[in-house]
């Protein structure tokens, strides 16, 4: 029989260890299972609403979540317990993540505000001015010194979290701005829109150095790959593309999802990438010669959320059908379903 949680999956994340993974689901619950057994070693509930967003901290000591409720909430990894609720947003959170030193969190919420809290002294010390619309998604730069985040203003904006400086505001999309990342060396952001093109700017002189043209629907999903010279990027065009960063010459079109690809990904080791699509499949694609190398068929709602163990030997995708999902990245063989 088919696994099920209560609710929708819209968010999944392995631990830094690769043993455990987190799921939020609109059922309100936040799950913690062990990867290799399959079994829930946590159902953590507090929160009133859909969870929208799950990180684990880069320590691995602690996992948060954001939720419609308004509210942010960290559990203790290990054991399961539930350590604070950070309350300020007064509308839904969209995007929750942690810095490197694990000791703040960014949020981003349908109220127009990114907040950064600090989850030592139970407070957030920085938020950064109204914004205009909602904010799709926020990410730390690798140094944690920095935050960006997209926003349904067309706009992409950048906080110095650090000296409490921001927004520098950087402006070229002409719709929705979806999906943001910081390159792994934090010199580029790249940000995908509704406007169908990927740009990427200059995170120094926040200046706009590429945009990518070549999707001929929504840029859902975007990513760096580990050595930062490749982006990744899925579409409502059903196609993920691969791209040089540096050029932005457009390597790689991948075609084969039968729906609109919502979450990108590429392996540890940059040598495959991952996507997830509404057409209820995961595909492994061969990044180096641009050819599909598993279609993962199992899903019978659509994929939301796809993620890679931090080995590259396993992959996780969230759903719609209520089901989290575990597979052998190698084989492309399902592992198990975890209810």
């Amino acid at each position: 029989a088919l696994a099920r949680q209560a609710g929708s999956v819209s968010s999944v994340a392995f631990g830094p260890a690769g043993k455990r993974l987190a799921s939020g689901s609109s059922d309100k619950t936040v799950k913690v299972w062990d990867a290799e057994k399959g079994q829930v070693v946590f159902n953590l509930k507090g929160h009133t609403d859909s969870v929208t967003s799950v990180a684990y901290s880069p320590d691995g000591r602690h996992i948060v979540s954001g939720s419609n409720d308004t509210t942010i909430k960290v559990w203790d990894a290990e054991k399961g317990r539930h350590l604070l609720t950070l309350k300020g947003h007064k509308a839904g959170v969209t995007s929750v993540a942690f810095n490197p030193d694990s000791k703040r969190v960014a949020s981003g919420s349908k109220d127009m505000t990114v907040k950064v809290w600090s989850t030592e002294e139970r407070r957030h010390d920085l938020t950064p001015r109204e914004e205009t619309e909602d904010v799709t998604s926020v990410a730390f730069s690798p140094d944690g010194k920095r935050i960006v985040c997209g926003s349904l203003d067309e706009t992409v904006k950048v906080w110095n979290a650090e000296k409490r400086q921001g927004p520098f505001i950087l402006e070229g999309h002409r719709d929705w701005v979806t999906c943001v990342a910081f390159s792994p060396d934090g010199t580029k952001i790249v940000s995908g829109s509704y406007d169908k093109t990927v740009k990427v700017w200059d995170a120094k002189t926040r200046r706009e150095v590429l945009t990518l043209k070549g999707h001929t629907g929504s840029v859902t999903s975007v990513a760096f790959s580990p050595d930062g010279k490749h982006i990744v990027s899925g579409s409502g065009d059903r196609i993920v593309k691969v791209w040089d960063a540096g050029s932005g010459r457009e390597a790689l079109t991948l075609q084969g999802h039968t729906g609109s690809v919502t979450s990108v990904a590429f392996s540890p080791d940059g040598e495959r990438v991952i996507s997830g699509s509404v057409g209820k499949t995961v595909k492994v694609w061969d990044a180096q010669k641009g050819r599909e190398a598993l279609t993962l068929k199992g899903h019978i709602g659509s994929v939301t959320s796809v993620a890679l163990s931090p080995d590259g030997e396993q992959i996780i995708s969230g759903s719609s059908d209520k089901t989290v999902k575990v597979w052998d990245a190698q084989k492309g063989r399902e592992v198990r379903t975890l209810k």
